[in-house]
């Protein structure tokens, strides 16, 4: 298949680059480099299969030729990055939707929209099925991120009922490993950081609150599987293990032989306090479930950022 993929040169856009070339499909990569990195992206440069364009995607898309496939991965991801970007972010989530959609239609073309656990916002049913509407603070400082993908989905689901376009939505569970930028701001590469620097490992809140992580190529694996099955409703993909943000302090602390010492700040507003997928869905109809240990994940990922590091 030749698929677009936008945000191609972020962290999981190039992870997926890379396993779709390798499985022998063309891509067409396209990112405006806000928050991406070409850095992500060396290893596809020069191969035959691959193509990068650098565009923002809230503006007319056009790509030449034939389509199969279009994966809507651009935009912000990180609280640091959208509370950074806050316009932006809502601009990606709905202007850029819509041009991505659009690319879909005019090209007759399969449309995955990479959608997000933080559409469930700070949870009150845990873990969160895909029938969970979910509980977000609209107006608040979270709520540029949570909105948009929000929004995203219910414009993909309109092109899917009014257009016809065979549409895909997963919603990606906190996922990890290389390439994740040092100055992300999520909890793994701050709390890598911060071990291999020996500097004070920093948990917001009393550290009980949860996430559930998933290495990246299991997460990959779940979007190839859910592209090529024919469901159109929302599917989350994830790691079903919840561990808090203690547990995962103490255990990056562990595998990278740190000493630093663990500090306490107050939780940012509408932080949420548990997350864990529901993945019954995925294990159903995708036949797919995390393979990779999240210590052994976290081992290699603990590696990545000692070499960046240095």
């Amino acid at each position: 298949m030749r698929i677009v993929i936008t945000g191609a040169a972020g962290f999981l856009g190039s992870h997926i680059s890379e396993y779709l070339v390798g499985k022998g499909h063309v891509v067409v990569g396209m990112d405006n480099l806000l928050t991406g990195s070409l850095d992500n992206i060396e290893r596809l440069i020069g191969n035959p299969k691959y193509t990068f364009v650098k565009h923002d995607v809230t503006n007319f898309i056009h790509v030449p030729g034939e389509v199969n496939a279009i994966m809507h991965f651009a935009s912000p991801a990180s609280p640091d990055d959208y509370l950074k970007h806050p316009i932006p972010t809502l601009k990606v989530g709905a202007l850029g939707t819509h041009k991505a959609l659009g690319l879909a239609l005019a090209k007759k073309a399969t449309f995955m929209l990479a959608s997000t656990s933080e559409i469930y916002g700070d949870p009150l049913v845990n873990p969160q099925p895909e029938s969970y509407w979910g509980n977000v603070n609209t107006i608040g400082p979270r709520g540029v991120y949570d909105e948009a993908k929000r929004f995203a989905e219910a414009m993909t689901m309109a092109y899917h009922r009014y257009h016809g376009v065979d549409v895909r939505i997963v919603r990606i569970f906190n996922t990890f490993g290389p390439r994740m930028r040092i100055d992300d701001g999520r909890a793994v590469p701050n709390f890598i950081t911060q071990a291999v620097r020996s500097k004070p490992l920093t948990i917001y809140g009393d550290g009980s609150q949860t996430r559930s992580l998933c290495y990246v190529s299991d997460t990959v694996e779940g979007l190839y599987k859910l592209l090529m099955s024919g469901i159109n409703a929302p599917v989350n993909i994830g790691n079903p293990r919840e561990m808090t943000m203690l547990e995962l302090a103490d255990t990056i602390k562990r595998l990278s032989k740190s000493k630093s010492k663990i500090v306490f700040k107050p939780l940012p507003q509408d932080d949420p306090k548990v997350r864990c997928p529901d993945i019954s869905l995925a294990k159903k109809e995708l036949r797919w479930a995390p393979k990779m240990p999240v210590e052994k994940g976290l081992s290699v990922t603990v590696d990545y950022f000692r070499k960046k590091l240095k």
